[in-house]
């Protein structure tokens, strides 16, 4: 059981930095920018300023305001849940990251809805063939957090592709 602490750390470390790297940039974009504002950065990209009242692509965003505590509430489930998944799996490395990865963007993102009541967001990747999907091709704004659920949930994918593979020979 010692063992299984042991090497729980280094997904708690990896979760932890992904929530301070999420933070940091969250305090750097509300004491720079104002809501709305925009920086132009390439062709492609800009630093905006954007609030995000619901979940993914703004699910839920104009519910009323009980979605803030629905939101607060499912991420910390998920924490709870991912901690637990992490003390059982700590030596599958692939299944480890990806909760990883999913843990320290739930953090950031709850953190948000407690202390804003809105998660901040301030990535914005635009281009032209996103057009018909995206309003001006714009794809819709996250942060750091949103990263690290996406790589992760990408790689709890890939862990399962390569979990039924295995089991096939």
């Amino acid at each position: 059981m010692a063992r299984n602490k042991i090497s729980l750390w280094p997904w708690l470390g990896l979760a932890a930095t992904i929530l301070l790297l999420d933070q940091l940039t969250k305090v750097l974009i509300v004491g720079y920018y104002q809501l709305g504002d925009s920086t132009y950065v390439t062709s492609f990209f800009n630093v905006v300023r954007v609030h995000n009242t619901g979940a993914a692509f703004s699910f839920l965003a104009s519910a009323g305001g009980w979605q803030r505590w629905f939101f607060t509430l499912i991420g910390i489930a998920a924490s709870v849940f991912i901690v637990w998944m992490l003390r059982s799996h700590p030596g599958e490395k692939l299944f480890s990251f990806a909760l990883a990865c999913i843990l320290g963007g739930a953090i950031g993102n709850v953190i948000d809805r407690v202390v804003h009541g809105y998660v901040v967001d301030f990535l914005d990747f635009h281009w032209s063939f996103l057009a018909g999907i995206f309003h001006g091709g714009h794809f819709p704004s996250f942060n750091i957090a949103d990263a690290g659920i996406t790589i992760g949930a990408v790689s709890l994918i890939v862990d399962e592709i390569l979990r039924v593979r295995r089991s096939r020979r």
